[in-house]
This record gives C-alpha cells, sequence and structure tokens, in this order.
C-alpha cells in the first residue's frame, strides 16, 4: 500500500475523476510512474499474489446500489490478473475483464471476503490491496500476516489514513530499501503469545 509520511493512503470526496479523493495520486504514487525501474521488485510483488482483496472505495466511485457499467479504474486489463474479491453492501454480479482479472462482489464481510480469496489462491497468498479501510478492518481483526508499504517523502495533512482505529499493533521490520521517491518497508505483523 502506498502511503505519505503522516500515513494516508487516500483522500476524502472521491470522484470518477479524482480516484483518491482530496489526494493527488502522483502524492503517494510518483515512485511506481515516474522511477518504475528503481522499484521493478516491490511492483513485481504488489501483483504477484493468487488472489486479493480490495474496498468498494478502491474499485470505483459508486455508492449506494451499483448503477451504470463502472468496470474499475484501471481500464479494460487491470494489473491483477487474478481473482479480485471487492468488499460491499450492495450485491453485483461478477466481473470479468482483460487479463484474467474477475471482480467478485462480497456483501457478507472481511471474513467471508478472505475466505474466498484464500480458496481462489491456492497455494498463492492473499494481498489486501487497500484502500485504508479495508486495510484497517483487517489489522484490527488480527487477519494480516505482513505489510508491504511504500512511503512517499510527503506530508498530506488529511485523509484516510493507514492504522486509524486499528489499536496497539506490534510489527518486525523484515525490509526496508529507499529509492528516489519512496521508502519500501515490509514488517511482519508480531501476534501475541
Amino acid at each position: 500500500m502506498s502511503i505519505s509520511l503522516d500515513a494516508v493512503g487516500s483522500g476524502h470526496n472521491q470522484t470518477e475523476e479524482r480516484p483518491f479523493g482530496d489526494v493527488a495520486p502522483e502524492d503517494l504514487h510518483r515512485w511506481m510512474f515516474d522511477t518504475p525501474d528503481e522499484s521493478r521488485a516491490e511492483i513485481d510483488a504488489i501483483v504477484s499474489a493468487g488472489a486479493y482483496i480490495m474496498g468498494r472505495n478502491m474499485f470505483g466511485p459508486v455508492r449506494g446500489e451499483w448503477t451504470g457499467d463502472w468496470r474499475g479504474w484501471w481500464g479494460p486489463n487491470p494489473p491483477y490478473h487474478r481473482p479480485v474479491f471487492v468488499l460491499t453492501h450492495h450485491p453485483r454480479e461478477s466481473l470479468e475483464v482483460e487479463g484474467g482479472t474477475t471482480f467478485h462482489f462480497v456483501t457478507d464481510g472481511i471474513h467471508a471476503a478472505l475466505e474466498r480469496a484464500k480458496d481462489a489462491a491456492g497455494d498463492g497468498t492473499v494481498h489486501i490491496a487497500g484502500g485504508p479501510t479495508t486495510a484497517n478492518a483487517y489489522l484490527a481483526a488480527g487477519l494480516v500476516d505482513e505489510l508491504m508499504l511504500q512511503i512517499s517523502p510527503t506530508v498530506i495533512g488529511g485523509g484516510l489514513r493507514l492504522f486509524d482505529g486499528v489499536g496497539p499493533l506490534e510489527l518486525e521490520q523484515i525490509s526496508v530499501r529507499p529509492v528516489s521517491l519512496a521508502t519500501h518497508v515490509r514488517y511482519r505483523v508480531v501476534r501475541p503469545e
């Protein structure tokens, strides 16, 4: 997940034209688009899962009942190429798009989405793609083993923050690698014994 130094992963007031709401995408993702060769290993790791989970806001700006034919922010060929389970309160038929990505819309909570993603991933990993609200729900429930963070050298000041409402959490640093536009950090979530 890409965050600012103050842990903002997205802004408020999301629209179709502004996927990160009040936060400019370049504030969080310049490392990925301006200097991708510096971060090839991290980009590859992000898209290496056997299945993904994301919140409805990460999938798109549509609120309430589904209307229209919204197919996600990524165009006709999203980067996932695997099953993606989208948390929502409103049912929708699964959406198959190019490249092997199928979005499945899960209305019965984070545990059900995780079980479905684990089944779909087989021996592969499940990545919680975000956004911050979804990541926080899984962290608060004790369902995250590892965090991969891309920390952009910017302070945004307001928005949706990673770790909001999570409570105390002990992390063990696995790796850290600075590049020109981010610091890539991996943490293992330490479980109380």
